[in-house]
């Protein structure tokens, strides 16, 4: 009697529950049992693109969850380096190993990592690429150039590390979406644009040096009122190529 009795109750569990969440069919799943059918070469690469479509959302997803605990964590940049002279003195900013140092546990700890790529490198023009990728395989990325920074008296390997290092710092802040503490306005008006366009405008149309250096100094006291080290260092490279274009042109 007692088999019965347990032989009824394991016939009991075996039964589906209506209510429970079915079991979802993969396209790897498909790809198997067309294996096993022996299906034909195009449906089988038909099935091995609709899986490879599949693993790509699926660690789509995988990356926002991990992008969205990220940002959850609340990462704040400090600005560690003060400016010593020109217009910006005693201003600071975050160098590159700031900001690195900043996101790097964070992302780590959800599964991130980031990479730069030089993806252009010409004369005149830089470009660097920064990515963000996660464990589970997806992958994005953002672009930003510039002029090699030949301020400063650099030499030409020093103005192209400058600047690619300028592009790091700034395309990593781009992709993980983070600024430094009271970053562009430092507590004051934001920055208008049209106001850099303007001085950057009137540095590219100087038709003499002496024209140009008057632009120069009263546009960079203008522009320090912002107290943005990428506002001031536009308008320094604008000017810079002007000079270069005049040559000895009083």
């Amino acid at each position: 009697m007692s088999e019965i009795i347990e032989t009824q109750a394991q016939r009991q569990q075996e039964i589906v529950n209506p209510y429970q969440n079915p079991v979802q069919t993969t396209p790897a799943d498909l790809l198997r049992i067309a294996v096993e059918q022996g299906a034909d070469l195009d449906k089988l690469e038909r099935l091995m693109d609709l899986q490879d479509r599949y693993n790509a959302t699926q660690a789509k997803k995988l990356y926002d969850e991990a992008f969205a605990a990220f940002k959850a964590e609340a990462v704040k940049i400090i600005k560690g380096r003060a400016v010593t002279d020109g217009p910006l003195k005693g201003k600071s900013y975050a160098e590159l190993h700031d900001v690195v140092n900043a996101v790097t546990p964070a992302l780590s700890k959800h599964g991130l990592s980031s990479s730069w790529k030089l993806t252009k490198d010409e004369k005149d023009w830089m470009e660097v690429t920064c990515y963000l990728r996660h464990i589970g395989g997806h992958e994005e990325s953002v672009s930003m150039g510039g002029q090699p920074d030949a301020g400063g008296a650099k030499n030409a390997i020093q103005a192209r590390a400058s600047t690619k290092t300028y592009l790091e710092r700034y395309t990593l802040k781009a992709i993980t979406g983070l600024s430094e503490q009271y970053d562009d306005t430092d507590g004051r008006t934001p920055v208008d644009e049209s106001v850099v366009d303007d001085w950057v405008a009137a540095a590219e149309g100087a038709g003499s040096l002496d024209e140009l250096e008057k632009t120069w100094q009263d546009g960079q006291k203008e522009l320090a009122k912002t107290d943005s080290l990428a506002v001031y260092n536009r308008f320094k490279v604008a000017v810079l190529e002007s000079r270069k274009r005049l040559g000895g042109k009083k």
